[in-house]
């Protein structure tokens, strides 16, 4: 990397951790590219260098914030995907606290920037966002069961969307429920309780 493109790249990280910092106090649609600018110590015209929109600022702070949680995720990718073929199929869900817990506490470790990302899903392509968890643990999972590639998509979409109701709600809420509080119930809603528990 050249001078002139690390200083783009740290230009862009100080806009990042601009936004996130205002996101912390106020709503989204209410920051002004003014702020950001003034929060990171650059002009109007830098900013314009590197983002058409707010939105495309807030797409690429978040694309940081997740690679963030990635670095430990793929670190553990590997592991998980080799246990997947030895565990017994009344034991595989498609929901496991193996990588539900973590991903939760990052959530809400960075709740601002991802409550910003659900109120504005079209805008800052919030969904786009799961493809690792797909790879990584859906879809080998589908295929353990024997779920034909072509209908993969709607178990897919079904957990994703179903969990991402869960997450949606708990950042309403400023994530005030623990993380194991909410690791319990999105495990309940795929894998209901039947009646054995602390038999």
């Amino acid at each position: 990397m050249n001078k002139s493109e690390s200083k783009y790249f740290h230009t862009a990280l100080l806009m990042d951790e601009a936004l996130i910092a205002l996101l912390k106090v106020k709503d989204l649609e209410y920051i002004t590219v003014k702020e950001i600018c003034e929060k990171a110590g650059v002009n109007r015209s830098t900013f314009y260098l590197h983002y058409e929109t707010i939105a495309d600022l807030v797409n690429e702070a978040m694309e940081n914030v997740t690679k963030r949680f990635l670095s430990y995720f793929t670190q553990n990718a590997d592991d998980f995907i080799g246990k997947i073929d030895e565990k017994d199929l009344k034991d595989l869900v498609l929901i496991t606290q193996d990588y539900l817990r973590p991903y939760l506490q990052f959530i809400s470790d960075h709740k601002n920037v991802y409550r910003a990302a659900f109120r504005n899903p079209n805008e800052m392509q919030a969904y786009a966002r799961y493809r690792d968890l797909k790879k990584y643990f859906l879809e080998p999972i589908l295929k353990r069961f024997g779920i034909p590639d072509a209908f993969q998509q709607y178990y897919i979409a079904y957990y994703i969307e179903g969990t991402m109701a869960v997450i949606k709600e708990w950042l309403n809420n400023d994530c005030r429920d623990s993380v194991e509080t909410v690791v319990h119930i999105i495990e309940a809603c795929v894998r209901p309780f039947d009646g054995t528990e602390g038999k």
